[in-house]
């Protein structure tokens, strides 16, 4: 069963929240060749006389009633850093979930699984225009990841100006997933990101909207505010409703187009999404 965000984000633990997640992923790609975040997955067989009890996925064999003796895995060469947007406009909320709890849930998932199968794995923060370096790679990485996302706060607008990341100009072979809902006043997230690509280093970015910011079907009057620079203004919906359509969709489209750059893949989601279906529909692209 794929589930909502919202009700993982009842769970008050992103930790168990992400395994739930991962779990039902391992399940559904276990037994591919290329199914990991980053790199092969150990492989399965079935249970032979002679084979060590102990190699038996007995989590697998609880859900599916089958003996399988996982293959020895090759370890992971490829350093994963996860990158998560918190500008203001991450606490953009529809319901009770807001898109940094979405964005949480997703990451911690990618880190339980890149735990799992023995990816060296960091995590980064951009705030204000500026990295900042939450947890390395090393001991206790998956701990330190699933803290900094627990503690994470959104608030406050991108600096548009000339900064530079040296942290990710090194030419090493790595994956960087990159959580943000790239909403952008110039073309701020995509210069960052042709700054930061090369042909060593695999991009995936996850862009987090909401069912309103793409439908928009709202009714009456409403009092709209940039989460990011706190400006309001106070419109009737039906009047704005196709502008907001047709200059939404042309912004998405033109994003799109942007970013068809080599080693980068865009993936849209909504906030309505199960994370686990926007996950495997990804990794399972990534195996094509």
């Amino acid at each position: 069963m794929a589930h909502l965000a919202t009700d993982l984000l009842k769970l008050n633990n992103l930790q168990l929240a992400g395994k739930v997640v991962s779990e039902e992923l391992w399940l559904g790609i276990h037994g591919s060749r290329r199914s990991g975040v980053g790199v092969e997955f150990e492989q399965y067989r079935h249970y032979q006389p002679g084979d060590d009890p102990k190699r038996i996925d007995w989590k697998l064999y609880a859900r599916t009633d089958k003996h399988q003796v996982r293959e020895s895995a090759t370890e992971s060469s490829l350093h994963i850093r996860f990158l998560l947007d918190l500008s203001g406009s991450m606490n953009f909320t529809e319901g009770t979930l807001s898109r940094l709890d979405y964005a949480r849930i997703l990451l911690a998932s990618l880190a339980y699984l890149g735990y799992r199968q023995g990816d060296a794995m960091s995590l980064y923060t951009l705030h204000g225009g500026t990295l900042q370096t939450v947890a390395v790679s090393g001991k206790q990485a998956f701990q330190k990841i699933l803290f900094g996302l627990e503690t994470a706060q959104a608030s406050g607008e991108w600096q548009n100006n000339a900064v530079a990341f040296p942290e990710f100009y090194a030419r090493r072979k790595e994956m960087l997933v990159f959580v943000s809902d790239l909403l952008q006043a110039d073309e701020e997230w995509i210069k960052l990101i042709r700054s930061i690509a090369n042909p060593r280093r695999e991009i995936v970015i996850f862009q987090i909207l909401g069912d309103q910011e793409l439908d928009f079907d709202l009714k009456g009057f409403y009092r709209f505010k940039d989460l990011e620079t706190g400006r309001e203004v106070e419109l009737e919906a039906a009047a704005v409703r196709e502008t907001f359509r047709k200059n939404a969709a042309q912004y998405l489209e033109s994003m799109e187009e942007a970013l068809r750059l080599p080693h980068v893949h865009l993936v849209r989601a909504r906030l309505s999404d199960p994370i686990a279906v926007v996950l495997r529909d990804f990794l399972a692209k990534r195996k094509v």
